[in-house]
């Protein structure tokens, strides 16, 4: 990296973005293009690319380059685009729009775009398995991405939320859900970029629970602006919670209350993120901003 370059939030996305251009490019020749189109349709439809921010600043705050987690903040980024884009299937959430543009089984058909999510997936882990740090980083990184997103993580998570439905859970139960449908994608990056410094156990634990504080600010945040927003604003339907009756913080507490939740979840944050690193400006003011964000 030039010597000018600073941690900031457009100069990580900027990194991330260049990189996931190259992936799955092939020619319009090869049998297999019409895949790889509807891939990279969802992995760069945009987005604020937090999960990889979250990756590399971790990374470089534990004392590694970030430039060298590029490929592990590429595969957090397909592991989530995988999960938008199953999602939003007509046997899940059923939604036709995502960040303003057509669902990936709008455009592509539900057979390809649920094959689309299943090789983002895959190639998550390929990624990271390639990455540019040492073996035993990309071991741990690996084994911190397979925790997020399974039983215990993402997709039982999902699993939770559905069988939730048309029941009245607690706030314990909404918690469970959202740690583990939510928080564990945004706990595992934080770590990920620890893991992939060779930074210490006691930095990866720190993360780890910083990620889960901001990964439930963040639900409780998304909650709030399926009422608040609009569809414009947030570049798909609004409403959608409350028509279909789902458990949220919205229904749950009332947006003041929220608001609190929020406010307390961030300073908690902080304050853990102070106690593990050093050099934690960016962080503090990336967690204000996802506290506050509008979309």
């Amino acid at each position: 990296m030039k010597n000018e370059w600073l941690p900031t939030a457009e100069n990580y996305k900027k990194m991330v973005d260049r990189a996931l251009e190259g992936c799955f490019r092939l020619p319009e020749s090869d049998p297999m293009h019409g895949f790889a189109e509807a891939a990279r349709y969802s992995l760069l439809a945009g987005g604020k690319r937090v999960r990889a921010m979250l990756v590399l600043e971790f990374c470089r705050i534990s004392g590694g380059r970030p430039e060298d987690a590029l490929d592990v903040a590429c595969g957090v980024e397909m592991l989530h685009a995988y999960s938008l884009i199953h999602d939003d299937l007509p046997c899940m959430d059923n939604d036709d729009l995502r960040r303003g543009k057509p669902t990936n089984h709008i455009v592509y058909g539900e057979c390809v775009a649920t094959l689309a999510g299943d090789v983002l997936q895959a190639e998550a882990f390929r990624s990271v398995l390639h990455a540019g740090v040492s073996e035993s980083a990309r071991l741990r990184c690996a084994r911190l991405l397979a925790d997020a997103v399974g039983m215990d993580g993402m997709c039982g998570g999902q699993y939770l939320d559905m069988i939730g439905e048309g029941k009245t859970l607690s706030a314990d139960e909404l918690d469970d859900i959202n740690l583990r449908k939510t928080g564990a994608l945004l706990a595992a990056s934080c770590a990920m970029g620890t893991a992939a410094a060779d930074g210490s156990r006691e930095q990866e634990k720190a993360a780890l629970q910083f990620g889960r504080l901001i990964g439930l600010a963040f639900q409780i945040r998304d909650d709030m602006l399926d009422v608040l927003s609009t569809s414009d604003e947030l570049g798909k339907p609004v409403g959608s919670d409350r028509e279909e009756n789902k458990n949220t913080y919205m229904a749950l507490l009332g947006p003041d209350a929220c608001s609190r939740e929020i406010r307390r979840l961030t300073d908690e944050a902080v304050a853990l993120l102070r106690g593990a690193f050093r050099d934690t400006a960016f962080l503090e003011a990336f967690a204000e901003k996802l506290a506050e964000r509008k979309n």
